[in-house]
């Protein structure tokens, strides 16, 4: 849960922002370990990194001195622990105390391994070197020969793969040569740089087609566009499927849709036109070496991950979209028995639709004709009713009433998951020929949700399915307003800061639009989501929620936000270069109370870096201790760094650090 920041006042101890941060020269101070410090105006404190030169001697002979006294201390403790167990009269004693002191062991042996690298002080901490040109768009997990997808029609698709072959680089990945800021939204919706993302001429200048719209190459610029100045194929395309389904003036929203999964969504474009109805799209593709929807759609400023129908299920919940859309995705619904069309059903909410445009739809062979029958009964067969067609688009509606499945003759189409199949969050488990969700409480039809966007408050009877209490949410939801306040006036001035202002000038406002693309490492309750969006920041908010903590994906997907299961110990499934902001409330706690020896904080924060915009910006708020040793890490990454304390919190700290813009250099 978040709390308020602690602010300085001007007749207080703490000088104002504009007097602190008058320009860059003014604002850093480098100590001998190359770490950038800054007395904040917010706090009353000296950085914790200032003037330890003078101490270091002093400090290290101290804290070996107490090494030793603590490993001599272990020692007879062992031996006397050792004696007493030996001199018990009951087996089952001996081994409850020695399983206990074998745990005890563990974790003085860990403490003192952190004890031993904060001895060593900002000497071991080395700058991580750079990655290889080759490494520019590298996505571990995904970048492995290994694993040749099948189930798709084109056969360089790779499936996920986080074993051996699929590990992380450990050194930082640099941005191409000619790389440039991204555009400030929402120009970045429809301009990019040419250079940012790995895209051949001959792929832009053959984008052509309703999912993809036209992209056209300007000197340094890629733009989206329509092919025809006098009309909008995406926005007529859009038109077609809300007729289809039934839905006067397009107004989705009235209709129960929110949230849609865009499977091989091209570049973002039928997403990036739904915004304007207040609709959210995520886009997933698989990975793509050259011409990647998932990058060139990150670019745009629009939500994407990579993701793909090959062996495992989607890391989303059960009955997690409105809608779901495939364009020309790729994907050969026919194949397997139609097990890809049962996993979109497990992620497809009650009264969803599935909106499928494919030249198989208008069949005229022999054989596409069979593969058309196939899927068209297969659907039937899975209680989804067939609304409309027209010429190769086609639109289904999944039953509100689990019933349906059990009065389907028997051996007709796929059974009902049983309860220990049933998983309501599955992480990349193998996909099942089995009709997932019917147990669930969520088992809602769209039409009978609250529209949005008052769908992201939810009432107590909301709160219950999810085992939330109101009182609780609620205050979470106040402090994370209070916080979001704090954000801003924090980056504010730090991001103004080169332009220096006369002695009583005001602080800049800070742009509405200065970010796009936020990850929350660890979402909770979406909390940092929903204060953005009421204080009407331009943003969107990949919610991430790590497999190590409380699951509250389900919820945050019923908010109407859009997010994702993930182990954070694990690449996260996108491409380089592809967040503003990246945010983590307690996810250090989380992580080291996991004790996984191959997952430190430095791979964590490696991962960080990969994910990062040049000049993005990181958030992290922790234990004092753990941003310590987070501040320290942060040398090794060449980020700048400051630590600010938290009001009424006297074991927080707010970490916010900056990932300089370091090019490569031309060859």
């Amino acid at each position: 849960m978040s709390m308020p920041l602690q602010r300085g006042t001007s007749g207080g101890g703490g000088a104002r922002v504009s007097d602190v941060l008058r320009d860059n020269s003014q604002m850093k101070d480098k100590t001998g370990d190359n770490t950038t410090t800054l007395r904040f105006p917010f706090t009353d404190k000296a950085d914790p990194y200032t003037s330890r030169n003078n101490k270091q001697r002093l400090m290290l002979l101290f804290v070996k001195t107490t090494l030793a006294l603590i490993v001599l201390i272990a020692l007879a403790g062992s031996f006397w622990w050792t004696i007493s167990i030996s001199t018990s009269s009951s087996s089952g004693h001996v081994y409850q105390r020695s399983h206990s002191y074998r745990r005890l062991q563990e974790q003085f042996v860990s403490d003192l391994l952190d004890i031993g690298d904060i001895s060593v002080g900002p000497t071991r901490w080395k700058e991580l070197e750079y990655c290889s040109i080759d490494s520019e768009s590298y996505v571990p997990c995904f970048n492995v020969s290994e694993n040749i997808a099948f189930g798709y029609s084109n056969g360089d698709e790779r499936d996920r793969f986080c074993g051996p072959g699929g590990s992380r680089e450990g050194c930082l990945v640099l941005p191409p040569v000619d790389y440039k800021v991204p555009l400030r939204w929402p120009t970045g919706k429809d301009v990019i740089w040419f250079r940012n993302v790995k895209i051949t001429a001959d792929e832009v200048l053959t984008s052509g087609s309703i999912n993809k719209r036209m992209m056209m190459l300007d000197d340094d610029q890629v733009s989206f566009r329509s092919a025809s100045p006098m009309f909008d194929e995406i926005e007529d395309y859009s038109h077609q499927i809300a007729q289809m389904i039934g839905i006067k003036n397009d107004n989705f929203v009235e209709a129960g849709v929110r949230t849609i999964l865009d499977i091989g969504c091209g570049y973002g474009s039928f997403g990036a036109h739904l915004l304007s109805k207040h609709l959210l799209t995520m886009c997933i593709a698989n990975y793509e070496a050259s011409g990647s929807q998932v990058q060139l759609t990150l670019e745009r400023g629009l939500p994407a991950m990579i993701a793909s129908f090959v062996s495992k299920q989607l890391p989303y919940p059960s009955l997690s979209f409105d809608m779901l859309h495939c364009s020309s995705c790729g994907i050969d619904w026919d194949q397997k028995e139609g097990l890809f069309l049962v996993e979109i059903d497990r992620v497809l909410k009650p009264g969803g639709y599935f909106v499928w445009t494919s030249p198989l739809t208008n069949a005229r062979s022999k054989e596409d004709l069979k593969r058309w029958s196939f899927v068209r009964d297969f659907a039937e067969s899975i209680c989804w009713s067939l609304l409309s067609q027209q010429d190769k688009t086609v639109v289904w509606k999944k039953t509100t009433k689990t019933k349906c499945y059990s009065s389907r003759k028997p051996g007709v189409g796929p059974s009902v998951c049983n309860k220990g199949h049933d998983v309501e969050s599955p992480y990349y488990k193998p996909l099942q020929m089995c009709l997932g969700g019917t147990r669930c409480k969520r088992w809602i039809p769209i039409e009978g949700r609250t529209r949005w966007p008052s769908r992201s408050h939810m009432n107590k009877t909301e709160l219950s399915l999810y085992g939330l209490h109101q009182e609780e949410v609620g205050e979470d939801a106040e402090n994370w307003k209070v916080t979001v306040r704090e954000y801003w006036s924090l980056l504010s001035p730090l991001i103004f800061s080169d332009h220096p202002k006369r002695p009583g000038d005001e602080d800049p406002s800070p742009p509405y639009n200065m970010l796009r693309n936020v990850l929350d490492m660890n979402a909770q309750f979406g909390g940092l989501n929903s204060a953005l969006l009421e204080a009407k920041k331009t943003v969107w908010v990949m919610n991430v929620v790590p497999t190590a903590g409380p699951n509250h994906l389900p919820m945050i997907l019923d908010r109407g936000f859009v997010g994702v299961l993930h182990d954070w110990c694990e690449a996260f499934p996108s491409y380089p270069r592809t967040y503003d902001l990246v945010h983590a409330d307690n996810l250090l706690s989380l992580q080291t109370s996991q004790h996984r020896s191959s997952c430190s904080l430095l791979n964590i924060f490696t991962e960080i870096d990969r994910l990062l915009r040049p000049e993005g910006w990181v958030i992290i708020r922790d234990t004092a201790q753990l941003v310590e040793t987070a501040r320290a890490l942060t040398t090794q990454l060449k980020w700048e760094a400051r630590v600010i304390e938290v009001e009424s919190s006297s074991e927080q700290r707010l970490l916010i650090c900056q990932k300089p813009f370091t090019k490569r250099q031309s060859i």
